[in-house]
């Protein structure tokens, strides 16, 4: 039916910096402001993605999925009131807090929501590393002890990474990003974190930013000891119950379309260039929706793609 695009949402974060700008020649709001997201696609009351083409542009992401989800989307999907998924493209010129996202089976009762989500590692400068569970010995115990001792970092896991990695990083999951790194990152539809750690630095407004030690202590897996990166599955890069990411590299000429005839995809390009049927071209950067049916999109150059879909 179509190929759309969504307006960017950018977010200014401490950790931030303006690789959205260099790596992929994409304006930014203000100069010399510290960009650590990109909203790609995102339907919460506080930020709305917004249709900005297509023969529904200027329509939300919300009141399409609440009133033409059957006809675009797709047949069987979850029964929610909003989108069930949120893409972001993150740059960290700093590291992130070491942080946690809260289970399923405790989210609710902390006044949170679960969050799952994988990351795929689109740009990274030399000695890049992540922060992912935990290293071996840590307990619950050590791990208490080292928060008020300020040395949780040396109580974490680290993984050098580089561009074309990526990690699954399910809720419970304790986990950092680490300074130069460009990340897209495709999620639950949460932004539920809590912050266990934060570097002892200050925020934007000159002052410390909030910890949430009891919520960390309560979702983090304490048996989540030194996991290994992750490899692919033939094309598939992440998979669970919220969502399929596969990675593709398309030779000029090469199609890609829906990964299922019933159901939606969303492709998020993270090199080359890419052109729909009507001749509109989506550059390295950008996340589309390919509404359920449409025959897809053609690489006019060599192209790295991702490709999400909901199971």
């Amino acid at each position: 039916m179509a190929i759309w695009g969504f307006e960017p949402i950018a977010m200014e974060r401490v950790w931030g910096g303006r690789m959205l700008e260099t790596h992929f020649q994409r304006a930014l709001p203000e100069p010399a402001v510290p960009f650590g997201e990109s909203w790609e696609m995102v339907d919460r009351a506080e930020a709305q993605s917004v249709l900005r083409t297509g023969p529904l542009a200027g329509m939300t992401l919300h009141e399409l999925w609440r009133t033409r989800r059957e006809e675009l989307f797709g047949a069987g999907l979850p029964d929610s009131e909003r989108f069930p998924l949120l893409v972001k493209i993150l740059d960290a010129r700093e590291d992130l807090s070491i942080q946690v996202h809260p289970p399923e089976s405790l989210a609710a009762s902390m006044g949170g929501e679960p969050k799952t989500e994988m990351w795929y590692i689109a740009a990274a400068a030399p000695g890049s590393r992540l922060v992912v569970g935990l290293r071996e010995g840590v307990t619950r115990e050590t791990f208490t002890q080292a928060i008020h001792s300020g040395t949780v970092a040396e109580q974490v896991h680290e993984m050098p990474v580089k561009a074309g990695d990526f990690i699954f990083i399910p809720s419970g999951r304790l986990h950092a990003i680490g300074a130069g790194l460009l990340i897209f990152e495709i999620q639950q539809n949460s932004d539920t974190t809590y912050r266990v750690f934060d570097w002892n630095r200050l925020g934007l407004d000159g002052k410390a930013r909030q910890l949430h030690i009891e919520e960390s202590l309560a979702s983090i897996d304490f048996s989540d000891i030194a996991p290994a990166p992750d490899k692919a599955q033939g094309n598939v890069i992440a998979a669970c119950e919220h969502f399929v990411v596969e990675r593709f590299v398309l030779p000029v000429g090469e199609s890609i379309g829906c990964a299922r005839a019933d159901r939606f995809s969303l492709l998020h390009l993270v090199e080359g260039e890419l052109i729909d049927g009507e001749g509109a071209s989506w550059r390295a950067g950008s996340t589309v929706l390919l509404t359920v049916g449409e025959a897809g999109v053609r690489a006019v150059t060599g192209a790295v793609v991702l490709r999400t879909h909901i199971p």
